[in-house]
Protein backbone atom coordinates (compact mmCIF):
# COMPACT_ATOMS: atom_id res chain seq x y z
CA UNK A 1 0.00 0.00 0.00
CA UNK A 2 1.76 3.24 -0.99
CA UNK A 3 1.35 6.36 1.61
CA UNK A 4 -0.07 9.59 1.05
CA UNK A 5 2.87 12.07 0.76
CA UNK A 6 2.58 15.77 1.53
CA UNK A 7 5.86 17.72 1.60
CA UNK A 8 4.43 20.81 2.06
CA UNK A 9 1.52 20.58 4.46
CA UNK A 10 2.43 24.42 5.75
CA UNK A 11 2.52 25.62 2.32
CA UNK A 12 5.47 27.78 1.38
CA UNK A 13 6.42 28.43 5.08
CA UNK A 14 8.61 25.51 5.47
CA UNK A 15 10.74 25.71 1.62
CA UNK A 16 11.25 29.58 2.44
CA UNK A 17 12.28 29.12 6.28
CA UNK A 18 14.56 26.59 5.28
CA UNK A 19 15.84 28.48 1.99
CA UNK A 20 16.64 31.17 4.61
CA UNK A 21 18.43 28.74 6.91
CA UNK A 22 20.78 27.28 4.51
CA UNK A 23 21.66 30.74 3.26
CA UNK A 24 22.71 32.10 6.84
CA UNK A 25 24.27 29.19 7.59
CA UNK A 26 26.09 29.48 3.51
CA UNK A 27 27.13 33.24 3.79
CA UNK A 28 28.51 32.83 7.59
CA UNK A 29 30.57 29.52 6.49
CA UNK A 30 32.18 30.85 3.22
CA UNK A 31 32.34 34.41 5.41
CA UNK A 32 34.59 32.18 7.75
CA UNK A 33 36.90 30.46 4.86
CA UNK A 34 37.00 33.68 3.15
CA UNK A 35 38.61 35.57 6.62
CA UNK A 36 40.59 31.99 6.43
CA UNK A 37 42.64 32.99 3.23
CA UNK A 38 43.03 36.52 5.01
CA UNK A 39 45.25 35.85 8.12
CA UNK A 40 48.30 34.20 9.23
CA UNK A 41 48.45 30.54 9.50
CA UNK A 42 47.93 30.15 13.38
CA UNK A 43 44.44 31.77 13.21
CA UNK A 44 43.06 29.76 10.20
CA UNK A 45 41.90 26.51 11.26
CA UNK A 46 39.69 28.25 14.17
CA UNK A 47 38.30 30.15 11.16
CA UNK A 48 37.97 27.15 9.19
CA UNK A 49 36.67 24.89 11.74
CA UNK A 50 34.39 27.84 12.64
CA UNK A 51 32.86 28.12 8.93
CA UNK A 52 32.59 24.05 8.75
CA UNK A 53 30.52 24.13 11.46
CA UNK A 54 28.33 26.99 10.31
CA UNK A 55 27.65 25.69 6.86
CA UNK A 56 27.00 21.95 8.48
CA UNK A 57 24.57 23.45 11.15
CA UNK A 58 22.88 25.33 8.53
CA UNK A 59 22.42 22.70 5.51
CA UNK A 60 21.34 20.45 8.71
CA UNK A 61 18.90 23.11 10.31
CA UNK A 62 17.71 23.65 6.68
CA UNK A 63 16.98 20.02 6.00
CA UNK A 64 15.09 19.16 9.33
CA UNK A 65 12.51 22.55 9.26
CA UNK A 66 11.52 21.48 5.62
CA UNK A 67 11.24 18.16 6.72
CA UNK A 68 8.52 19.77 9.19
CA UNK A 69 6.67 19.89 6.55
CA UNK A 70 6.66 16.42 5.21
CA UNK A 71 3.88 14.07 6.34
CA UNK A 72 2.11 10.89 5.20
CA UNK A 73 -1.15 10.82 6.12
CA UNK A 74 -2.01 7.12 6.64
CA UNK A 75 1.20 6.80 9.10
CA UNK A 76 2.81 9.26 12.11
CA UNK A 77 6.32 10.33 11.73
CA UNK A 78 8.74 10.12 14.79
CA UNK A 79 13.07 10.65 14.60
CA UNK A 80 15.77 8.32 15.88
CA UNK A 81 17.54 10.70 17.79
CA UNK A 82 21.01 9.16 17.85
CA UNK A 83 20.66 9.25 13.55
CA UNK A 84 19.20 12.58 13.20
CA UNK A 85 22.34 13.93 15.79
CA UNK A 86 24.50 12.04 13.92
CA UNK A 87 23.54 13.41 10.35
CA UNK A 88 24.72 16.41 11.93
CA UNK A 89 28.23 15.36 12.92
CA UNK A 90 28.39 13.70 9.44
CA UNK A 91 27.41 17.43 7.98
CA UNK A 92 29.96 18.95 10.23
CA UNK A 93 33.19 16.87 9.20
CA UNK A 94 32.60 16.32 5.40
CA UNK A 95 31.87 19.89 4.80
CA UNK A 96 34.67 20.39 7.34
CA UNK A 97 37.72 18.59 5.43
CA UNK A 98 36.35 20.00 2.24
CA UNK A 99 36.72 23.24 3.52
CA UNK A 100 40.54 22.61 5.19
CA UNK A 101 41.43 20.97 1.84
CA UNK A 102 40.66 24.60 0.02
CA UNK A 103 41.88 26.50 2.80
CA UNK A 104 45.17 25.14 2.91
CA UNK A 105 45.19 24.30 -0.89
CA UNK A 106 43.37 26.80 -2.41
CA UNK A 107 40.47 27.25 -4.36
CA UNK A 108 41.68 26.21 -7.86
CA UNK A 109 42.29 22.86 -9.50
CA UNK A 110 42.44 20.16 -8.37
CA UNK A 111 42.18 21.14 -4.56
CA UNK A 112 38.93 22.66 -5.63
CA UNK A 113 37.25 19.46 -7.66
CA UNK A 114 38.18 17.85 -4.37
CA UNK A 115 37.19 19.80 -1.45
CA UNK A 116 33.88 20.90 -3.59
CA UNK A 117 33.39 17.11 -4.02
CA UNK A 118 33.72 16.17 -0.68
CA UNK A 119 31.53 18.90 0.90
CA UNK A 120 28.97 18.07 -1.69
CA UNK A 121 28.77 14.50 -0.62
CA UNK A 122 28.97 15.74 3.02
CA UNK A 123 25.61 17.32 2.28
CA UNK A 124 24.28 14.72 0.74
CA UNK A 125 24.82 11.83 2.94
CA UNK A 126 23.56 14.23 6.30
CA UNK A 127 20.44 14.75 4.23
CA UNK A 128 20.32 10.21 3.42
CA UNK A 129 21.26 9.38 6.88
CA UNK A 130 18.65 12.15 8.22
CA UNK A 131 15.85 10.24 6.21
CA UNK A 132 16.87 7.11 7.73
CA UNK A 133 16.36 8.29 10.75
CA UNK A 134 12.62 8.20 9.93
CA UNK A 135 10.49 5.87 11.91
CA UNK A 136 7.18 5.35 10.74
CA UNK A 137 5.04 2.01 9.76
CA UNK A 138 6.09 1.33 6.53
CA UNK A 139 9.20 1.63 4.11
CA UNK A 140 11.07 4.58 2.03
CA UNK A 141 11.66 3.96 -1.31
CA UNK A 142 13.65 5.94 -3.76
CA UNK A 143 13.92 6.75 -7.37
CA UNK A 144 17.64 5.78 -8.90
CA UNK A 145 17.86 8.95 -11.26
CA UNK A 146 16.12 11.68 -8.56
CA UNK A 147 18.84 10.25 -5.92
CA UNK A 148 22.04 10.35 -8.21
CA UNK A 149 20.59 13.89 -9.60
CA UNK A 150 20.54 15.27 -6.17
CA UNK A 151 24.39 14.30 -5.20
CA UNK A 152 25.15 15.76 -8.88
CA UNK A 153 23.68 19.17 -7.48
CA UNK A 154 25.05 18.86 -3.95
CA UNK A 155 28.97 18.71 -5.57
CA UNK A 156 28.23 21.28 -8.32
CA UNK A 157 27.34 23.72 -5.45
CA UNK A 158 29.78 23.03 -2.77
CA UNK A 159 32.00 23.62 -5.38
CA UNK A 160 30.86 26.61 -6.59
CA UNK A 161 30.73 27.97 -3.54
CA UNK A 162 34.53 26.90 -2.09
CA UNK A 163 35.30 28.78 -5.70
CA UNK A 164 33.45 31.98 -4.48
CA UNK A 165 34.77 31.98 -1.54
CA UNK A 166 38.49 31.91 -2.78
CA UNK A 167 38.55 34.84 -5.18
CA UNK A 168 37.90 37.31 -1.78
CA UNK A 169 36.40 39.91 -4.31
CA UNK A 170 34.04 41.90 -1.40
CA UNK A 171 31.17 41.45 1.14
CA UNK A 172 28.91 41.52 -1.96
CA UNK A 173 30.80 38.67 -3.14
CA UNK A 174 30.19 36.89 -0.79
CA UNK A 175 26.20 37.12 0.08
CA UNK A 176 25.67 36.20 -4.03
CA UNK A 177 27.48 33.03 -3.32
CA UNK A 178 25.91 32.42 0.00
CA UNK A 179 22.32 33.03 -2.21
CA UNK A 180 23.20 30.48 -4.72
CA UNK A 181 24.16 28.03 -2.32
CA UNK A 182 21.15 27.82 -0.28
CA UNK A 183 19.47 27.75 -3.29
CA UNK A 184 21.41 24.49 -4.56
CA UNK A 185 21.41 22.93 -1.44
CA UNK A 186 17.19 23.47 -0.85
CA UNK A 187 17.32 22.19 -5.10
CA UNK A 188 19.18 19.38 -3.83
CA UNK A 189 16.86 18.44 -0.72
CA UNK A 190 13.63 18.77 -2.63
CA UNK A 191 15.03 17.02 -5.92
CA UNK A 192 15.64 13.92 -3.34
CA UNK A 193 12.45 14.23 -1.23
CA UNK A 194 10.46 14.18 -5.20
CA UNK A 195 11.94 11.00 -6.00
CA UNK A 196 10.69 9.44 -2.45
CA UNK A 197 7.51 7.55 -2.31
CA UNK A 198 6.41 5.68 1.47
CA UNK A 199 5.28 2.16 1.07
CA UNK A 200 3.11 1.00 4.07
CA UNK A 201 3.35 -2.15 5.92
CA UNK A 202 -0.51 -3.90 6.74
CA UNK A 203 -2.48 -2.89 8.97
CA UNK A 204 -0.81 0.76 9.91
CA UNK A 205 -3.12 1.22 13.15
CA UNK A 206 -3.61 4.47 14.66
CA UNK A 207 -2.72 7.61 12.80
CA UNK A 208 -2.17 10.02 16.02
CA UNK A 209 0.89 11.17 17.16
CA UNK A 210 3.18 14.31 17.79
CA UNK A 211 3.52 16.56 14.49
CA UNK A 212 6.67 16.43 12.78
CA UNK A 213 7.34 20.55 13.52
CA UNK A 214 6.69 19.40 17.93
CA UNK A 215 9.19 16.37 17.32
CA UNK A 216 11.60 18.23 15.41
CA UNK A 217 11.51 21.82 17.01
CA UNK A 218 13.51 20.59 20.17
CA UNK A 219 16.31 19.38 17.86
CA UNK A 220 16.93 22.48 16.47
CA UNK A 221 17.15 24.79 18.97
CA UNK A 222 21.02 23.95 19.21
CA UNK A 223 22.29 24.66 15.89
CA UNK A 224 20.13 27.46 15.80
CA UNK A 225 21.81 29.24 18.68
CA UNK A 226 25.25 28.22 17.12
CA UNK A 227 24.44 29.82 14.05
CA UNK A 228 23.51 32.96 16.26
CA UNK A 229 26.75 32.71 17.30
CA UNK A 230 28.57 32.41 14.92
CA UNK A 231 26.70 35.01 13.31
CA UNK A 232 27.65 37.56 15.80
CA UNK A 233 31.31 36.04 15.80
CA UNK A 234 31.64 37.06 12.14
CA UNK A 235 29.87 40.89 12.44
CA UNK A 236 32.48 41.81 15.32
CA UNK A 237 35.05 40.58 13.19
CA UNK A 238 37.43 43.59 12.10
CA UNK A 239 37.42 42.37 8.77
CA UNK A 240 34.61 41.46 8.20
CA UNK A 241 33.65 44.29 5.24
CA UNK A 242 37.48 42.39 3.43
CA UNK A 243 39.76 44.90 4.98
CA UNK A 244 43.46 44.38 4.04
CA UNK A 245 44.63 40.93 5.12
CA UNK A 246 46.80 40.51 8.09
CA UNK A 247 49.98 40.38 5.88
CA UNK A 248 48.97 43.04 3.30
CA UNK A 249 52.40 45.40 2.80
CA UNK A 250 50.41 48.66 2.95
CA UNK A 251 49.94 47.54 7.14
CA UNK A 252 53.62 47.55 7.10
CA UNK A 253 55.25 50.30 9.43
CA UNK A 254 58.71 51.44 9.69
CA UNK A 255 59.96 49.73 12.74
CA UNK A 256 57.35 47.02 12.87
CA UNK A 257 58.62 43.74 12.11
CA UNK A 258 56.69 42.25 9.41
CA UNK A 259 54.16 39.43 10.30
CA UNK A 260 55.41 36.09 10.74
CA UNK A 261 53.40 34.50 8.12
CA UNK A 262 54.95 36.10 5.59
CA UNK A 263 57.86 34.97 4.05
CA UNK A 264 60.07 38.46 2.68
CA UNK A 265 60.61 37.29 -0.94
CA UNK A 266 60.71 38.97 -4.39
CA UNK A 267 62.82 42.67 -4.57
CA UNK A 268 62.45 43.87 -1.02
CA UNK A 269 64.24 41.36 0.63
CA UNK A 270 67.92 41.96 -1.29
CA UNK A 271 67.18 45.89 -1.59
CA UNK A 272 66.70 45.61 2.42
CA UNK A 273 70.22 43.68 2.88
CA UNK A 274 72.30 46.01 0.46
CA UNK A 275 70.73 49.02 2.59
CA UNK A 276 71.84 47.02 6.35
CA UNK A 277 75.04 46.32 4.51
CA UNK A 278 75.62 49.62 3.14
CA UNK A 279 75.25 51.33 6.94
CA UNK A 280 76.99 48.71 8.64
CA UNK A 281 80.31 49.74 6.11
CA UNK A 282 79.37 53.49 6.96
CA UNK A 283 79.76 52.70 10.75
CA UNK A 284 83.11 50.85 10.33
CA UNK A 285 86.09 53.12 10.83
CA UNK A 286 88.03 53.33 7.42
CA UNK A 287 91.14 51.04 7.03
CA UNK A 288 89.84 48.23 9.73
Amino acid sequence: MQGTVDGFSYGLVTPLVAYLMACLGGALGLRCTTRALLVAHSWRPGWLALGSAAIGSGIWTMHFIAMMGFSVEEAPIHYDKATTYASLGVAIVMVGIGIFIVGYKGASGTALFTGGTITGLGVASMHYLGMAGMRLNGKLEYNTFTVAASVVIAMAAATAALWAAGQVRGLMWSVGASLVMGLAVSGMHYMGMAGLSVHLHAAPGSTSGDSPAALLAPMLIGPLAFLCLAGVVVMFDPLMIMGKPDWAPAEHKPGVPAHPAVEHTGRRAPLRSRRDEAQRRSRTPQGR
